[in-house]
């Protein structure tokens, strides 16, 4: 580059001090307009990059000049090209990189390196009746996209919480200017208690793990240009036991006692939230003594093989990496009334349904006593007077008192009528020589009536 072009931003300050000069004496500066981005332009290495520019003026312009110059931080300006009206004058150095197309202003660049990263200025000076000038600076960053990022997990063998820490490295290949943020479970991660990141968030570290650590972790990286997520992963994370609990597949439990049926086989199933799984035992209590019974997480309980009606049952469990440790304590007990099943499976009747029956069944019931006792004594009576032998008749009619027995032949019947005050009425056909026991039955009374008759009378009549 010539000492011209070197000299060219000197002469151009000196032109623009002319130009406001000038602009006071006769205001004809205002009259060029010059408009340009006002943030900075980022481009994409490799890419094409187009700085837009436009420029008016309302004077008559004989001549129209138009030049670019680059410059980066504490350098010189560099001539890349310039025009006079429509013919372009480029440097020889940048001809094949840098467009423009007069009378448009606008700049291309092809293909942007990041070396083009700078500032880039543009210069319009018209000649007419006097020449004006104006001049505007674009900023320009050039960026590489960002590859996709990979999260190293330390140490990857997984950590025991409350005891280990781990850190969460983001590497990535390739990109400028790149932005680090951590995801867990989809959503940002902020620094806490637990959370500490770098100076350029690429690293996090997590002190001390928790339970409540374990997550899905990604790393998300971006930059003016592009931006880029790792994939999802999940920290191994030693904890538990915790929430021990027993259940089973039948019976009715009351708190940590099952009511079981006699015979019935009864399945029991000890669970607890743990990494790595736990170990489990049972243990049956006999005797102020205890003893392993089985291995594993289900038990089996036969109620009609147990010695005793009530067992004392514990389920252990056991994490052999976290050396923690848990304990349950149940009680079975065994029963011959069957209720506790009906009740588990929810078919025992209802207490209105129950009340109900009972009521309807003692209705039916007195319905049935009263019948029986409005009936029941005629009957008797009738079978009673009908099994007679006619000689027991003859005896009666003797007894009236009367010398033709056919004035006096017939059926006596005494009938009892209770009274309210507890004692008894007797009404009946008068009968000479009789006496009224009180309290008799009906049934009796009416023999009787028949047997005694006074034997004097019974020979007297036979004659």
């Amino acid at each position: 580059m010539g000492q011209d072009a070197f000299m060219e931003p000197f002469s151009n300050l000196f032109c623009d001090l002319q130009c406001k000069i000038y602009f006071l004496l006769v205001g004809v500066c205002s009259a060029l307009k010059l408009t340009v981005p006002p943030h900075t332009i980022h481009g994409i290495e490799g890419q094409p990059l187009h700085l837009t520019v436009n420029y008016n003026f309302n004077t008559t312009a004989s001549e129209v000049q138009i030049i670019w110059l680059f410059e980066r931080p504490q350098t010189n300006p560099k001539y890349l090209l310039g025009s006079v009206n429509q013919t372009v004058v480029p440097d020889l150095e940048y001809q094949h990189k840098f467009t423009l197309i007069p009378p448009n202003a606008s700049l291309m660049i092809n293909p942007l390196h990041i070396s083009d990263e700078g500032n880039y200025i543009v210069k319009v000076n018209v000649r007419g009746n006097g020449t004006i000038a104006a001049s505007q600076k674009i900023q320009v960053a050039v960026d590489v996209p960002v590859t996709k990022p990979i999260v190293h997990t330390e140490p990857s063998s997984g950590v025991v919480e409350y005891v280990g820490n781990m850190t969460l490295k983001c590497t990535v290949g390739k990109g400028t200017r790149v932005v680090y943020q951590w995801m867990k479970n989809g959503k940002r991660l902020h620094a806490g208690p637990n959370y500490t990141f770098s100076s350029n968030n690429a690293t996090l570290l997590i002190l001390p793990v928790v339970k409540e650590d374990i997550g899905n972790y990604s790393c998300l990286v971006s930059n003016p240009v592009s931006a880029m997520e790792s994939e999802i992963i999940v920290p191994t994370i030693y904890y538990g036991p915790y929430g021990l609990r027993v259940k089973s597949d039948k019976g009715l439990k009351i708190g940590a006692v099952f009511t079981v049926d006699i015979g019935e086989a009864i399945l029991f199933d000890c669970s607890a939230d743990s990494n790595p799984p736990n170990t489990y035992s049972w243990i049956q209590r006999a005797d102020n003594t205890t003893h392993v019974i089985k291995y594993g997480p289900h038990l089996e309980v036969l109620s009609d093989k147990v010695a005793q009606k009530t067992i004392d049952y514990m389920c252990r469990a056991f994490n052999n990496v976290t050396g923690k440790r848990d304990e349950t304590h149940f009680t079975v007990i065994v029963t011959s009334v069957g209720l506790e099943k009906l009740a588990q499976k929810g078919k025992s009747l209802s207490s209105l349904a129950v009340i109900t029956g009972i009521s309807l069944l003692l209705i039916l019931v007195m319905a049935f006593l009263f019948l029986w006792k409005r009936y029941q004594p005629y009957k008797v009576i009738q079978q009673k007077l009908q099994s007679r032998p006619e000689t027991d008749y003859r005896k009666a009619q003797t007894f009236a008192g009367h010398e033709s027995a056919s004035d006096d032949f017939g059926i006596y019947e005494f009938v009892a009528i209770p009274d309210l005050a507890g004692g008894s009425r007797v009404s009946s056909q008068s009968v000479p020589g009789s006496d009224f026991i009180s309290g008799q039955d009906m049934l009796s009374t009416v023999y009787e009536v028949i047997q005694h008759i006074p034997a004097q009378q019974q020979q007297d009549h036979q004659q």
